[in-house]
């Protein structure tokens, strides 16, 4: 019998928590690298990606169906991302 260690994952992501901090509107979901999936709790879908920079921070970026954008940073766990109006969006990446 073979035993073979899987590797982790390298991609970027994991299962997002955000919440909006002037509405505390949240959204969750799960992916890696190119493909995020998260959903608001209005039921809209919000697709996206991760990148990693040299110096290990990570870009999100995500679309919803109507346009609307989310776009930020990661320098660990916590992520920031803000979008097109301006407002920020604060969670984790587990």
């Amino acid at each position: 019998m073979s035993l073979t260690k899987r590797r982790p994952n390298r991609q970027p992501g994991g299962f997002f928590h955000l919440q909006e901090e002037k509405t505390k509107t949240r959204v969750s979901g799960y992916g890696h690298g190119d493909y995020i999936k998260l959903k608001d709790e209005y039921g809209n879908i919000w697709l996206g990606s991760a990148e990693t920079n040299a110096d290990n921070s990570i870009v999100y970026r995500f679309r919803d169906g109507t346009g609307k954008t989310l776009s930020g940073i990661s320098s660990g766990l916590m992520v920031t991302l803000r979008d097109e109006k301006g407002n920020t969006w604060r969670g984790a990446v587990d």
